[in-house]
């Protein structure tokens, strides 16, 4: 159950309703007008709330729960406890999401307008609909689509183009980018600052000018304390669609496919190509000049040196392919059964 000192939810909804919304199909018409007020777990789910079930470890929280409706899958809809209506769905944990959404809209903006201790360059051009908080400070030549959202204390640089309906969080710097639409930004986000560049010489390391920018693509989340720098001679680019954890570092020249996800912690060094949907654990390491092909994953702390063939799943230090790994892994654990014994 949410608190409602920070979120309201929307609604009623009927599970008709919701049942369009999340193409999940009711288990049975009769349950059609029921109302649900709010969504919530299982275990804590009360008689108008919406919860789901997408992993068999929560089987007897299902059997247990107070809910009104769940979202199943086929298989489990046997399991189902008495009086509870059921919403069939292929892929529950989406059916969830777009429900909660419902109730929970993913607002951009609140109350527009320029607060008066925001500092907004006379060149700069905000759109109608935008809400720019207290400490903002917009710079020269700088674009602001429609109903977008500027947090306080963010800074805008020169020159950047921001689409229509984004939510840049609280004390972000943007600079050197174009940022594309529907893109959220997390607090403290730090994005087209100068990658690390130089060359190395004994007698003094010599800087490289970082003269790329960052592209950020359409429907793009980027988590707070995260950093995309800008490319030192060709673009940093983010594809359309990617979901960039918490303090993640990606550095110049990086290209990012569409639909990729990149996990808490990670780096990836510079110029590495991603293709689309590419998932990167919590932790993962990427060295530079590499290449990863599309639906490529590699499971969290792993240290990527080579490139990844399209499809397949990487594990370990340096990273293999994931049943190499799992063997290398057994065969330690074996080793030092082996030793404990001798001992």
């Amino acid at each position: 159950m949410s608190d409602s000192r920070f979120f309201q939810p929307k609604g009623p909804f009927s599970l008709r309703d919701i049942s369009v919304k999340t193409s999940a199909t009711l288990n049975d018409l009769i349950d059609a007008d029921r109302i649900v007020r709010d969504v919530s777990p299982l275990s804590q789910a009360v008689e108008d709330n919406l919860s789901f079930l997408d992993n068999r470890k929560y089987i007897q929280q299902f059997k247990d729960t107070n809910a009104g409706a769940v979202i199943v899958h086929p298989k489990y809809v046997d399991h189902g406890p008495s009086g509870v209506a059921l919403l069939i769905s292929d892929n529950p944990y989406k059916s969830y999401a777009l429900a909660a959404q419902m109730f929970y809209p993913l607002a951009v903006v609140g109350s527009p307008g320029i607060s008066p201790s925001a500092w907004v360059d006379k060149s700069a051009t905000i759109a109608a609909n935008c809400q720019i908080e207290a400490g903002a400070v917009i710079h020269c030549g700088a674009e602001i689509g429609e109903n977008c959202f500027v947090g306080a204390n963010t800074i805008i640089g020169e020159g950047v183009v921001i689409g229509a309906n984004c939510h840049i969080g609280t004390s972000v710097t943007i600079t050197h980018s174009r940022i594309g639409e529907r893109v959220m930004i997390h607090s403290g986000a730090r994005i087209g600052q100068p990658g690390f560049g130089f060359s190395i010489d004994p007698s003094g390391h010599v800087p490289v000018p970082q003269i790329g920018l960052v592209l950020v693509e359409d429907d793009v989340r980027i988590g707070a304390n995260t950093t995309i720098d800008r490319g030192a001679a060709v673009d940093t680019i983010i594809g359309a669609g990617c979901m960039i954890d918490n303090l993640v570092q990606i550095a110049h020249n990086v290209q990012l496919g569409k639909g990729c996800v990149i996990v808490a912690q990670v780096g990836i060094a510079g110029s590495t190509k991603l293709g689309d949907y590419v998932v990167l654990g919590g932790q993962v390491g990427v060295a530079g000049h590499l290449n990863m092909g599309d639906g490529a994953m590699v499971a969290a702390k792993s240290g990527v040196i080579r490139d990844i063939p399209a499809g397949e799943r990487y594990g370990g230090i340096p990273a293999v392919p994931i049943q190499q790994w799992k063997r290398q892994v057994a065969a330690i654990a074996r080793l030092v059964k082996r030793i404990r014994k001798g001992s």
